[in-house]
């Protein structure tokens, strides 16, 4: 006598397993990140689960929030089981977390640390493909007066104008910069012309009575800060 095959249905799992229903009884906080993409599928296929199919989609991505958000519809609905409006849902959701984040990090005002300016910048630049270099121009008690982009694409010296940097910081009425740029490889190393430019800017903020605090480098889950480290 052959057994049943065993269901690997959510319907057929505890309360306690099933996504919905743990969020419902235990909160939000309580759930993988595997869990919660599963409930934005709603639904898998007759070989696995939808939390299989979201722990196969995440693993694609390194298991990484940000990584996931970057996929493309047609990339999503290469998973079988993900149409084009499962996609959409994915894609909506992740852009609403990243949004959020952009607007809870608009509420710094102050710069008290470099994680302040990473948490500031990195909703902006933190998953673009290609590079920017940003600029928080500060008051004297490190408020932030303004934020400018200053130069997009490869970072090199003959892009930064010196000019523009100064111009801004006089109207502003800074007595400080802070500089920053983003590596889309993921490196946190700064290259020979990241250490020039910065040079370059603090040279000629000096001559005006100016500092530059820090030059942070951004990526998709770090930061480096030429101030903590010493090298700036």
């Amino acid at each position: 006598m052959h057994k049943k095959p065993v269901s690997f249905s959510i319907k057929h799992w505890s309360d306690d397993d099933k996504p919905r229903e743990k969020l419902v009884r235990k909160g939000r906080s309580v759930l993988s990140d595997a869990e919660l993409v599963a409930i934005l599928i709603g639904s898998g296929s007759r070989e696995e689960s939808a939390v299989e199919l979201a722990k196969r989609i995440l693993a694609s991505a390194n298991n990484n929030l940000n990584e996931l958000g970057k996929l493309s519809l047609k990339q999503l609905m290469a998973f079988k089981g993900i149409g084009e409006a499962k996609a959409v849902t994915i894609a909506a959701a992740l852009e609403i977390g990243r949004r959020r984040r952009g607007e809870e990090a608009q509420k710094i005002e102050k710069i008290s640390s470099s994680r302040d300016v990473f948490h500031l910048l990195h909703p902006r630049i933190g998953e673009l493909q290609h590079e920017e270099f940003w600029i928080l121009y500060l008051s004297n008690a490190n408020k932030v007066l303004h934020s400018a982009q200053l130069s997009k694409g490869g970072l090199t010296g003959t892009l930064v104008d010196v000019r523009i940097v100064m111009r801004q910081a006089l109207e502003q009425g800074a007595v400080g910069l802070i500089l920053s740029h983003n590596h889309p490889s993921g490196t946190l190393r700064p290259s020979e012309e990241d250490r020039k430019v910065t040079q370059k800017l603090k040279k000629a903020a000096a001559a005006l009575d100016i500092k530059v605090l820090d030059h942070l480098i951004i990526t998709q889950n770090d930061y480096y800060s030429f101030a903590d480290e010493g090298i700036l």
